[in-house]
């Protein structure tokens, strides 16, 4: 069989795994205790064909019962398996060879458990690459597809969620039936909930293709603890998110990455990198299950079009909890304009002097004339999304009739937000949600609306305009050594500058070099197995005359190295802001790119922005203005106004070289001193080998 005819077999399974006609459950029992019983109540409203297998027992809850895989009929398209992890692989195998589409591991006692655990998961691998089985888990509760009356989940209660337009996938089983319970909460129901597990087969970069293109599916919640994948899972966002939201949640905020030798690495955790491949692939990143599930619902509901800042408007019958609602969307960079003179005169037509109009629109307790503003507002060319808030006063606020007239003239998504009694609300809500108009419950909320209305329109843009992948040269293989000099000399080829330089080995030639450059120069140790320079005492700034270079010539003698002798004499930079900028080979996301504010506070300020390569200008430029400090490079105070072009020279420049040279895993240049001129290279470390790890 080709890899051709086995990725299409891989295919079809998946979506039989999902969307099955025919569900066997191997190791059902008659113990109501046990997960196998469990998983047949579950499934007793599947509308297909149901079977168990026992060699015990004929029958189990009325559905017949087979003594074997082998001898169940063939072409079932899901097997559950409820059985020990020890008796899972010959049961895979003999489900692959009756024709079985995909199988599903409830039992844990594998890769989680140690290496005995750890060799089960891989034969489980091994077995359905070769077969084009597929497997969801091991060790996850399921999933639930409500739309096929499918329920292949042993957990009570699952089986009342109702279908709706969301599809969730979570690494972890809890967390998926957590947020699919979130959204049941919000009054909408799930297309698809599916727990990966151990994700031994099964993948979200395996799930969101099939997502993308299913009619029942128009938004999707995305939960993810780890991802040995990145690359894949990269591509699959951005094709998703082409068609359809993406909205992501990344567990493990707190892990940073584990560097031994450079800021780089840090300064870009695992779960930064992940962070910020999702979000430039398209994916609205948030920070709880509660946004996840909300910002779903939302998303699901309207769209943006691709907009690299889109603008919003917001209407509001409350002036304090409106001035909340504008501060939470500007500190989260989402842009609230001012409207135009016309927009303006149409508003104050319906309100009494004195009323904020300019956006937002505070209008005072609701008046005939609401309905009328909206409109007004949601016309204005500016802006792309209008949210209105206002508490719930059923006597003066119809919130259909005030906002349908709006959202039908301007084809704008227009949300709604509001607060009152229960009793108030729920009529309200059940009526918007007939008239397809989104509406939220709080202030904070109708902010994420906001920010996620932009943040989608935005991802989608930076999407569509990602650099295109440059051609890679065949490069000869760079082996050996590299001191600071050597990793200069490299980085020019790439068209990042240095200052004039002399490598010396020993006290003559640093003398002799001395006399050749231009005064002040920087004297450093150049042994290649003293990365910080710094911390050793190994770099002397500002030296202008012998005197002073014998001094810091004495002071490098002293410091032990395996490479004793090696000076380098470099001349001083002007002055200019230092970022440091550099790059990792990661394991599963393959080339990252990271430019901060950098010089010897880099790690202590933390002030850094990532991206996969390839990278284009436009893309280093958003690097720059996500940067807490971006001001600096601006001109601040008696700083230089800074050469952002020769910034993302520079980090496209180290993007290339990367990707030329798949023998280096990591490079820095920390500090890339900038001024309005150049960007110069003030140090330079180029690391070989495996040292930049996997991501979370």
């Amino acid at each position: 069989m080709s890899n051709t005819e086995l990725e299409a077999i891989r295919g079809r399974n998946l979506e039989r795994l999902f969307n099955p006609r025919s569900i066997a459950v191997i190791g059902a029992s008659t113990d109501l205790a046990k997960a196998g019983s469990q998983a047949m109540l579950s499934l007793k409203g599947f509308p297909g064909r149901l079977m168990a297998v026992n060699p015990k027992v004929s029958e189990i809850l009325g559905f017949p019962c087979y003594p074997s895989v082998g001898e169940l009929p063939e072409g079932v398209d899901l097997a559950v398996l409820a059985i020990p992890a020890e008796y899972c692989i010959g049961v895979a195998e003999q489900a692959a060879a009756r024709g079985v589409g995909g199988i599903f591991i409830i039992s844990g006692g594998f890769g989680e458990t140690g290496a005995e655990g750890g060799r089960l998961q891989a034969r489980l691998a091994e077995v359905c690459q070769s077969t084009g089985l597929r497997l969801l888990g091991p060790n996850t509760s399921g999933f639930i597809n409500p739309h096929a009356k499918c329920v292949a989940s042993f957990v009570p209660g699952v089986d009342q969620l109702r279908k709706g337009r969301v599809a969730v996938v979570a690494q972890s089983g809890g967390v998926n039936l957590s947020i699919s319970f979130l959204i049941d909460h919000l009054g909408h129901g799930v297309s698809l909930a599916a727990g990966l597990g151990n994700a031994v087969d099964v993948s979200a970069a395996d799930v969101l293709p099939m997502l993308a293109s299913d009619p029942n599916t128009h938004a999707i919640a995305l939960h993810l603890e780890g991802v040995p994948n990145g690359r894949a899972l990269f591509d699959a966002v951005r094709e998703a998110t082409a068609v359809k939201p993406v909205v992501a949640l990344v567990a493990g905020k707190a892990d940073i990455g584990e560097f031994a030798v450079s800021h780089t690495g840090n300064l870009m955790g695992s779960h930064k990198r992940t962070v910020s491949a999702l979000a430039q692939a398209g994916a609205v990143v948030v920070n709880s299950t509660e946004e996840l599930a909300q910002a779903a619902v939302l998303l699901a509901t309207c769209r943006l079009p691709a907009k690299r800042a889109a603008s919003v408007a917001l209407v509001t019958g409350q002036a304090g909890p409106g001035l909340l609602i504008v501060d939470g969307l500007k500190s989260a960079g989402v842009n609230v304009p001012e409207f135009d003179v016309a927009v303006t005169d149409q508003i104050q037509q319906h309100l009494p002097p004195m009323t904020f109009i300019k956006n937002p629109v505070d209008t005072g307790r609701p008046g005939p004339g609401f309905a009328r503003i909206v409109e007004a507002v949601a016309g204005a060319v500016e802006i792309d999304a209008v949210l209105v808030y206002s508490l719930s006063e059923p006597s003066v606020l119809d919130p259909v009739v005030a906002l349908s007239p709006a959202r039908a003239q301007s084809g704008k998504p227009v949300v709604f937000g509001t607060l009152g009694l229960r009793a108030d609300l729920g009529p309200a809500l059940e009526a918007l949600s007939t008239a397809n108009i989104p509406a939220v419950l709080s202030p904070e909320r109708l902010v994420l609306a906001g920010v996620a209305l932009a943040a989608d329109a935005r991802g989608r843009w930076n999407a569509q305009h990602r650099a295109v992948v440059p051609h890679v040269s065949a490069k000869p293989v760079l082996t050996g050594r590299f001191d600071e000099s050597r990793a200069k000399a490299l980085l020019s080829e790439y068209g990042i500058r240095s200052p004039e330089r002399v490598l010396c080995y020993g006290r003559e030639e640093a003398i002799a070099a001395f006399a050749r450059l231009t005064t002040p120069v920087v004297v450093k140790i150049a042994a290649s197995d003293v990365p910080h320079k710094t911390e050793v005492g190994g770099v002397h700034l500002g030296i202008r005359d012998r005197q002073g270079l014998e001094k810091a010539l004495d002071a490098i003698e002293r410091i032990p190295t395996a490479d004793p002798g090696k000076v380098l004499i470099e001349e001083m930079a002007p002055d200019g802001v230092e970022l440091v900028i550099g790059g990792v080979r990661d394991s599963s996301w393959g080339v990252v790119l990271m430019v901060g504010l950098g010089g010897v506070l880099a790690e202590a300020l933390a002030d850094s922005s990532v991206r996969l390569a390839p990278v284009g200008a436009s893309e280093v430029q958003d690097m720059l203005g996500e940067l807490r400090g971006h001001k600096l490079l601006d001109g601040f105070r008696t700083l230089p106004v800074c050469n952002r072009d020769a910034i993302a020279a520079a980090v496209i420049g180290i993007g290339r070289l990367l990707m030329e040279h798949p023998e280096i895993a990591e490079i820095e240049v920390n500090p890339l001193r900038v001024n309005v001129e150049s960007a110069l290279a003030l140090d330079a470390l180029v690391v070989f080998g495996e040292r930049a790890g996997a991501a979370q």
